[in-house]
């Protein structure tokens, strides 16, 4: 998945109504409070006390000898570990209902620019948490079996924007069927472009709202997925 102040670079280069160094003085914020997080999890005081604190041993109970003590293999141990994916091909995909298939992809998606304009005016005021998953807008949902890598956002200023990056098990085109059916139940037009290996799938609603989606697939056939959103 892509690192959020990536995504906050792209809207801040995309945008000629947002303050290019507001923007990336927002991504330097968000990079200094992540590094901040990092050294303070490294810093905790129990857990450098549980590493560096001798351990206890009691002279007497080691000559004890426990003749009921498990008998060690006389077969080396297996070190062969699980497929890290080995419960998600048990799983069956969620049920999502009816979708609409998304339109052709386009090598120009006007659509796609006019939300990446819309968004970015916000993108200077983002603040990290994962609480932001959380708070999306119901007619542009998390994906069902979405898992969240980062998040942020932003409220207040006329800003109500959400950040999200995350994985699924979906192949790109469901991804996309389902944002493009989500987002026209909720008023907005979208259009579908191709940057690259990246599907952009975006658009605006009559009241200001904007969203965009860029999906890219993975090796093992999900997706990973960054949503953008700004309105309730």
């Amino acid at each position: 998945m892509r690192p959020l102040a990536a995504l906050l670079l792209l809207l801040a280069g995309c945008s000629a109504d947002a303050p290019a160094n507001d923007a990336q003085d927002a991504v330097a914020a968000l990079d200094a409070e992540l590094t901040a997080n990092a050294m303070a999890n490294a810093a905790d005081p129990a857990l450098t006390a549980a590493l560096r604190d001798q351990i206890m041993v009691d002279p007497q109970l080691v000559q004890q000898a426990n003749d009921d003590a498990v008998r060690p293999s006389t077969t080396p141990a297996s070190g062969a570990i699980p497929a890290e994916d080995i419960a998600d091909a048990a799983t069956p995909q969620p049920a999502l209902g009816p979708l609409r298939d998304a339109p052709p992809p386009a090598r120009n998606c006007p659509q796609c620019a006019a939300a990446r304009r819309a968004l970015a005016r916000c993108a200077a005021n983002v603040s990290y948490s994962a609480a932001w998953a959380n708070r999306l807008p119901s007619g542009v949902p998390l994906y069902p079996d979405a898992r969240v890598g980062e998040a942020a956002g932003a409220d207040g200023g006329g800003c109500a924007l959400r950040i999200v990056s995350f994985s699924t098990r979906a192949p790109v085109q469901r991804v996309l069927d389902f944002y493009f059916t989500r987002t026209s139940a909720a008023g907005f037009a979208a259009g579908h472009g191709v940057e690259g290996a990246e599907h952009a799938l975006g658009g605006r609603r009559a009241d200001g709202g904007a969203f965009l989606t860029m999906a890219r697939a993975r090796g093992d056939g999900g997706t990973d997925v960054d949503l953008m959103v700004d309105g309730e």
